[in-house]
């Protein structure tokens, strides 16, 4: 899926991130994971910061960490990656509504922000799945093209 979408994704380390200046994403091998689903859902949550980059949807990424600036963009990636797994068919769990609330309540003084993280996350998604290779079964083979990216 990565591949597809020009987003630069290295497999190894012990932290997950994107790496907005040389553009490239970087996530733990899926052996580091307890259950398979983290690794997913934390590749597809890096994928939606790379999406923001210039090259693609152009966000703004400048934020510092614990900036509202920083939450906002957090809120997205988080939520792309809920929208991807869903539409995917990758059952996530309940992580995602724990990590969602964390930002929340960093962005509480903005009632809007929710509204427009799920904007940008939707678009951020649309995004990422316009690359899916188009099969039968597209669930069943998006878990596996994903990890091959890992490969």
């Amino acid at each position: 899926l990565t591949r597809a979408t020009g987003i630069v994704f290295r497999s190894g380390g012990d932290q997950a991130f994107y790496a907005p200046g040389p553009d490239y994403v970087q996530v733990p091998p899926p052996e580091a994971y307890f259950e398979p689903i983290n690794w997913h859902r934390t590749a597809l949550h890096e994928c939606g910061h790379a999406v923001g980059h210039p090259s693609r949807l152009n966000r703004d990424l400048s934020g510092s960490f614990v900036s509202k600036k920083y939450a906002f963009e957090e809120l997205i990636a988080e939520m792309t990656s809920a929208f991807v797994c869903a539409s995917l068919g990758i059952v996530p769990t309940v992580r995602h509504t724990d990590y969602l609330g964390s930002w929340l309540t960093v962005l509480r003084e903005d009632d809007r922000a929710i509204v427009r993280a799920a904007s940008a996350a939707s678009k951020a998604a649309d995004y990422l799945l316009a690359f899916r290779p188009e099969t039968d079964a597209a669930s069943e083979n998006a878990s596996s093209a994903i990890e091959q990216e890992a490969a």
